[in-house]
C-alpha cells in the first residue's frame, strides 16, 4: 500500500515538473531574453554592438539570409541591428523598433546583479527587463517564429534594435536618428511599433492597455540677468538675483492654456469610463469643446493630468553671484519645458518672455527642438490593438496616451513615419521600476506581452486578419 502511494506521488511530481517545463520555443525565448539582459549595454561601460551581433547570429541561425541581417555601427560600442523578413510587398513595410541600451545600474545599489537575469517569486529581475530588452527579445523571437512557420507577411517586417535611446538627442550616436540620416531606405516604413505604451495592473488585475500616439517635446531655456555688480556694502536696487527671482515667481504662478489634441481628448474620454464621481465628470467636461475651465482647474491639481492638458515649463536649476561680498553680476536659471506636439518652441519662448515681464531677463533655448507631430489614431492599427486586447484581457480598454517624456518615436514622426507605442506588457501601477533599483517584470506578464505582440504583428501584416 505504501509502495503504491509512493509511486503515485512520484508520478504526480514528474507530471507537475513536465507541466511546468517550458516548451522548446518558450525556452528559446527565455534564452534570447537572458542573453540580452546579461550583455551590459549602458553608455558608461556597455556595448550595444555586442548585443546587436548576438541577435543577428540568432536570426541567421534561424535561416535569415545574411543580406537581410545587418549590424551597422557608427561607433565601435554603438551598434544597431537592422533585419528584414521579406513579405509579398502588397503593402509598405512595418517597422518593429526597440532599443538595446539601458540606463546605468550599479551593483551596490541593487539587491541582485543587474546584469544577471534572475527568475524569482514570479518575476524576472535585471536591468532592461522592462526597458526595453523585453520588446527587443520579443521582436527577435517573433521573426524567428514567423520564419519557422513559413508565414509570409503581405508587407516586409523590418526589425531595428538601436543604440542610445536613453541619451536621446544628446547623443550623436542615437540609433534611430543616425539610421534615418544615413540608411533611411533600410528602415523606411508605413508605420512603426515601438515602446511608450504598455498595460497597467492594479493589485495584480489588468485595467487598461495604453497606446502611445503622441509625446511632448522637451526643450530647455536659459534665463539670465547680468549687470555691473559692485561691493555688497553698498547694495543697489538693480540686483540681478532679485530681478531673476521676481521673474521666476511670476512664472511659477502661470499656467499655459489647456490645448487638447486627438490623442489627449481620446485619453480623457476613454479614461473617464474607468473613474467615478466628480473625477469622471471633470474628465468628460474637459474633453468637451470648448473644455470646461473649472473642471480643467480641478484636474490640473494632479501633476499627471496637468502635464497632459497643457505645455509645462518649470525652473530646474539656479545659480548666481561670484563672491560673498560682491553684488551679483549674473543670475541664471534653467527652465525645462515640455511642449505639446501641436505647439511651437518659439511661441513658448515668447510666452516665457511675456510672463517674466522684464526685458533684463534674456530667454535663450539651450537644447534642440525635435518636433514630434502626433500619430493619427489610425483605424486599422487601433482595431487590431483593440481586438487582440479584448481577446487576451476581456473588458480591458485601450487608451491612447501622450507621453510627457520622450522616446525614439519622435525621430520617426518627425521624419514622416507614424509610430505607435504599444507592448502588451503589464506592470503594477504602484510598483513600476523602470530606470530604477531592482527593475523587474512578472514572468506571466512578459509571456503575455510576447503573445500579444506576436498576434499584433501578424494581424498588421496579413490582409486575412
Amino acid at each position: 500500500m505504501k509502495a503504491g502511494l509512493a509511486a503515485l506521488l512520484v508520478a504526480a511530481a514528474i507530471g507537475a515538473a513536465e507541466a511546468q517545463a517550458p516548451r522548446p520555443e518558450e525556452q528559446r525565448f527565455r534564452d534570447i531574453y537572458r542573453e540580452l539582459i546579461e550583455i551590459n549595454t549602458t553608455d558608461s561601460a556597455g556595448d550595444t554592438t555586442k548585443a546587436a551581433e548576438a541577435m543577428a547570429a540568432r536570426l541567421r541561425a534561424a535561416g535569415f539570409p545574411a543580406d537581410d541581417v545587418q549590424v551597422l555601427a557608427p561607433h565601435p560600442r554603438k551598434g544597431n541591428l537592422v533585419a528584414r523578413l521579406r513579405g509579398t510587398g502588397a503593402r509598405r513595410p512595418l517597422l518593429l523598433l526597440a532599443h538595446l541600451d539601458v540606463v546605468e545600474a550599479r551593483r551596490e545599489d541593487w539587491s541582485t546583479d543587474p546584469f544577471k537575469l534572475l527568475d524569482k517569486d514570479g518575476y524576472f529581475y535585471g536591468r532592461g527587463t522592462i526597458d526595453d530588452k523585453a520588446m527587443a527579445a520579443i521582436f527577435v523571437d517573433t521573426l524567428i517564429r514567423f520564419k519557422e512557420s513559413g508565414f509570409v507577411p503581405d508587407r516586409d517586417l523590418v526589425l531595428a534594435l538601436t543604440a542610445d535611446e536613453e541619451l536621446g538627442a544628446t547623443s550623436r550616436w542615437n540609433g534611430v536618428r543616425w539610421l534615418l540620416q544615413n540608411h533611411r531606405p533600410l528602415i523606411d516604413a508605413d508605420f512603426a511599433i515601438n515602446e511608450g505604451g504598455g498595460g497597467e495592473l492594479r493589485n495584480g488585475r489588468p485595467v487598461l492597455n495604453r497606446v502611445q500616439t503622441s509625446e511632448k517635446v522637451p526643450l530647455n531655456f536659459r534665463l539670465e540677468v547680468t549687470n555691473k555688480g559692485g561691493h555688497s556694502s553698498r547694495p543697489e536696487k538693480d540686483n540681478a538675483i532679485y530681478r531673476l527671482a521676481d521673474g521666476l515667481t511670476r512664472l511659477a504662478k502661470f499656467h499655459f492654456p489647456v490645448n487638447l489634441n486627438e490623442t489627449t481628448r481620446a485619453l480623457l474620454e476613454r479614461s473617464a469610463g474607468l473613474r467615478t464621481g466628480r473625477l469622471a465628470d471633470d474628465m468628460r467636461a474637459v474633453a468637451a469643446t470648448p473644455p470646461d475651465g473649472a473642471a480643467a482647474a480641478r484636474l490640473s491639481d494632479d501633476s499627471l493630468f496637468n502635464a497632459v492638458l497643457r505645455t509645462t515649463c518649470v525652473a530646474t536649476r539656479l545659480e548666481g553671484g561670484h563672491a560673498n561680498n560682491a553684488l551679483p553680476q549674473m543670475a541664471r536659471a534653467v527652465v525645462n519645458c515640455r511642449i505639446l506636439p501641436q505647439e511651437h518652441a518659439d511661441d513658448v519662448r515668447q510666452t516665457l518672455a511675456r510672463v517674466l515681464a522684464d526685458e533684463a531677463i534674456t530667454v535663450t533655448p539651450t537644447s534642440q527642438e525635435i518636433t514630434s507631430p502626433p500619430s493619427s489614431l489610425r483605424p486599422d492599427v487601433m482595431r487590431a490593438i483593440e481586438r487582440i486586447t479584448t481577446e487576451m484581457w476581456p473588458g480591458v480598454p485601450v487608451i491612447p496616451t501622450m507621453s510627457t517624456g520622450a522616446t525614439d518615436s519622435r525621430f520617426l514622426r518627425n521624419a514622416g513615419i507614424l509610430a505607435y507605442g504599444v507592448s502588451g506588457l503589464f506592470v503594477e501601477a504602484s510598483d513600476n521600476r523602470t530606470h530604477g533599483r531592482d527593475e523587474r517584470i512578472g514572468v506571466r506578464e512578459l509571456f503575455d506581452g510576447r503573445e500579444f505582440l506576436f498576434r499584433l504583428v501578424r494581424a498588421l501584416s496579413s490582409s486575412t486578419n
